[in-house]
């Protein structure tokens, strides 16, 4: 646990925290689970379910940089070659089966692919889907003309052969061993319309697409809802409702209280926020249920700026966070604590990590030793530098905005400041995040890929969208011995290995400090009791994964 000093400024600071809440902190309750069983899916898609979000889905071609709220629509309206499980297990959804060295799909050092597809598939427009669909999205992504979302596998990628419209093969120019878990999250996309565009990145498909998924686009209100329709050509289980709606509702209280009075039937991304689930569970007609997931929150620290290049300042202000007073106070005891951006429930995680402790004065102590000065205004400077920056998270967050508060009153005890600039999710999760515009971030992210634990695309210095990389390594973090331990890691099969690889990136990557870990979500999801079919996923990054299979009892 984290040892946290509760000396008396300590005290005084977490009496703050209880007049910024409604209401002190609460331990873990049990889930309302109600019980009802569940009918059998109806005949015909009938009714509607409204998820509602926190913030707006706004990128609707799922192979261009985009954040979790877009997931949700991507899974609904796309199909990938295969899809994950719950319990992790990679089950076929295009592909007629996953290619294994007993079927032939394989070459036992894991070169030669060999992938047979589903004979029975259209486009939501009424055109076949074909392998031909397959060879033209995966060089699309490799395409330096396209602004792909990212590009590691992928880019191994050779010699694409279309069989047979129902087989397409490939040679990887190495060994990758997460590449089955990216397919399940690469959403095949139609040749037969980006194909003919000038510019994908610009086409018409990328505001109204077309996809093989169970529901079609339907109608789409920017700043308000988008509302997908049943495809009932869809190959596979479902959709079991004509209209499934994904409003937005930027306000996280407004998010919760239209979930309580019934305007929204599930409640999405961001969920239902720590401090109303003790109300939230005692709802009438309303499951509630507390799911761990493997979403980090975190402040991310901008590597480019020069008072983040010294490790003595990352060090610093991760001993100026009362972390465990922000989760036990502001979240009401729900998210645990975390040291790394891999969950404790995957076989990669490092448990020896050394923990977390707020310690103010071991905090000033660095910063005098590593010559930061406080100036005459009480900020902290050297060489010409004050150690001064923004932080930024999306507007209408309200516990985070608490937590900004309050990590700006202790890092203000060290004579650091932090001013708070927080913006609109479509501009916070656009250029400003992608392309590290931002000084400190406080996001969420989750950071694999399915069950492996590849983080190639966060924490590679080629995935440095800001200078270049096709990837998410939002923080600029460098460090060349991580580098190679990734690459080593993705061309690695050996299991144990590979454990000893990511373990030993996890603890490089606590010692550097490119972020400081607040806590490891634990996701309070809600829907009303008719609505039968939800089932949480901690492999991907959507609650709407399924939607194919939701109905109402």
């Amino acid at each position: 646990m984290t040892k946290a000093h509760r000396t008396g400024p300590a005290l005084t600071r977490r009496a703050t925290l209880r007049m910024m809440t409604a209401g002190g902190a609460i331990g873990l309750l049990a889930p309302n689970l109600l019980g009802q069983p569940a009918l059998a899916q109806p005949a015909e898609p009938t009714g509607r379910i409204v998820v509602g979000l926190s913030q707006e889905p706004t990128v609707f071609n799922p192979l261009m940089p985009h954040i979790e709220v877009d997931d949700g629509v991507a899974f609904s309206l796309f199909d990938a070659l295969f899809r994950i499980t719950p319990e992790g297990e990679i089950v076929p959804n295009l592909a007629a089966e996953v290619p294994t060295v007993e079927n032939g799909g394989l070459s036992e050092d894991g070169l030669e692919w060999r992938i047979k597809l589903r004979d029975d598939v259209t486009w939501h427009d009424g055109e076949p889907f074909t392998a031909e669909d397959v060879k033209f999205t995966l060089e699309l992504i490799t395409d330096p003309a396209f602004r792909a979302w990212r590009t590691t596998g992928h880019d191994l990628v050779r010699d694409i052969e279309v069989v047979s419209p129902t087989e397409i093969t490939w040679r990887m120019e190495e060994p990758f061993a997460p590449y089955m878990s990216f397919l399940t999250e690469t959403f095949i996309l139609p040749e037969h319309i980006l194909g003919a565009a000038e510019d994908p990145n610009e086409a018409a498909f990328n505001q109204a697409p077309v996809g093989t998924g169970a529901f079609k686009w339907g109608e789409r209100q920017p700043g308000d809802n988008l509302t997908l329709v049943a495809n009932p050509d869809y190959h596979g289980d479902g959709p079991y409702v004509e209209q499934l709606v994904f409003k937005y509702i930027p306000d996280m209280t407004v998010l919760y209280t239209q979930f309580r009075s019934g305007e929204i039937d599930l409640v999405g991304q961001a969920y239902i926020t720590p401090d109303n689930y003790e109300e939230a569970r005692t709802l009438e007609d309303r499951e509630v249920t507390l799911v761990p997931r493997a979403t980090v929150e975190s402040i991310y620290l901008n590597q480019a700026l020069p008072q983040f290049q010294d490790k003595a300042v990352r060090e610093a202000l991760y001993k100026a966070i009362d972390r465990k007073s922000i989760i036990d106070i502001l979240y009401f005891g729900v998210p645990s604590e975390i040291e790394t951006f891999m969950p404790p429930t995957s076989a990669y995680y490092n448990p020896t990590l050394p923990e977390h402790e707020f310690d103010l004065e071991e905090a000033a102590r660095l910063l005098d030793e590593a010559g930061w000065v406080p100036g005459p205004d009480g900020i902290r400077q050297k060489d010409g530098v004050r150690l001064s920056f923004s932080n930024s998270t999306t507007t209408g967050a309200h516990l985070r905005e608490q937590a900004q508060q309050f990590i700006q009153q202790t890092f203000g005890q060290i004579g650091v400041e932090m001013t708070i600039e927080n913006l609109p999710p479509a501009v916070m999760w656009g250029e400003f995040w992608g392309q590290s515009q931002f000084d400190t971030a406080m996001v969420g992210i989750t950071y694999l890929i399915g069950a492996d634990p590849d983080v190639t695309n966060r924490f590679h210095s080629k995935a440095i969208a800001a200078q270049g990389g096709a990837g998410s390594n939002n923080a600029q973090y460098s460090n060349p011995e991580v580098d190679a331990l990734l690459e080593e890691g993705a061309r690695t099969f050996d299991i144990e290995r590979r454990k000893e690889i990511y373990q030993e990136v996890q603890a490089i990557i606590r010692e550097d400090l490119p972020f400081l870990p607040l806590f490891l979500y634990t996701n309070v999801y809600g829907h009303k009791a008719g609505m039968a079919g939800f089932e949480p996923n901690a492999n991907t990054r959507t609650e709407s994964w399924n939607a194919a299979g939701w109905y109402w009892n």
